[in-house]
């Protein structure tokens, strides 16, 4: 896959998922700009991937706050002139039972995972649009797909995401423009290991492959709707599971 003068946006790209998914681009020659609200981790990671020669850079981003999408928005493309992919990889959940969440936490999830998303997906698809060229992989969960005991509000959420994946393919593909979806299984990530133990063993029981995914793993499959050779695949879905997810 060759990315080179491609210029990605990873959103929660300080860590986990995003963090491999910076990664992969960045190797495969595109500059990449990681927004994510942790600055240090953020900066980190954009310094490790330049110590290897690669380009990129980080800006703050709150994916919950529309003034701060507003702003990073304008920093991008001040920096960059333009963004040739979008990946919407930020995101985050807690396992707990749905009658002891409470409006807070529901806007939180719903904010960060689906709102936010829509939000910066807008606010950079008009650029896209007027080249006629772009790619948008959202990165939302199997939870979305088949639901997941003590995540309610984040597989709901997560489904949004994947609705909006298919209803804005289809307004893009007359501009040229991709929109794909990536959900991850049960993954290798610091949101898992905040999962209780016993879930956590009862996820490893039901996987097929006996093992958590890698974030590596779900980068690959986000790479794959990236890349140049994929320009009549939209509006699709794809689960990295393992095998524990086999929905048509």
């Amino acid at each position: 896959m060759n990315l080179n003068e491609k210029i990605a946006v990873v959103t929660g790209g300080a860590s986990g998922i995003g963090r491999a998914t910076a990664e992969v681009l960045a190797e495969s020659g595109a500059t990449v700009c990681i927004g994510d609200i942790a600055r240090d981790n953020g900066e980190a990671a954009a310094a490790e991937i330049r110590k290897k020669g690669r380009k990129a850079e980080y800006i703050q981003l709150d994916l919950t706050d529309a003034d701060s999408i507003k702003t990073f928005v304008v920093a991008v493309l001040q920096r960059f002139g333009r963004v040739d992919v979008l990946v919407n990889g930020a995101g985050w959940g807690k396992t707990i039972p749905f009658l002891e969440s409470d409006d807070p936490f529901w806007e939180r999830v719903i904010g960060l995972n689906f709102v936010g998303p829509m939000r910066l997906t807008k606010a950079l698809l008009p650029q896209m649009f007027e080249r006629k060229s772009g790619r948008i992989v959202n990165i939302a969960s199997d939870a979305g797909r088949v639901g997941s005991l003590g995540e309610t509000v984040y597989s709901g959420a997560k489904a949004g995401l994947i609705g909006f994946t298919k209803a804005l393919a289809r307004e893009s593909a007359r501009y040229n423009v991709t929109v794909n979806c990536v959900c991850p299984g049960p993954t290798d990530t610091p949101l898992m290991a905040a999962v209780p133990e016993k879930i956590r063993d009862a996820f490893i029981k039901a996987i097929p492959m006996r093992r958590f995914g890698k974030p590596a793993d779900v980068a690959a499959a986000v790479a794959f709707f990236a890349g140049a050779n994929t320009d009549y695949i939209t509006g699709q879905v794809l689960s990295v599971s393992g095998g524990l997810t086999m929905a048509g």
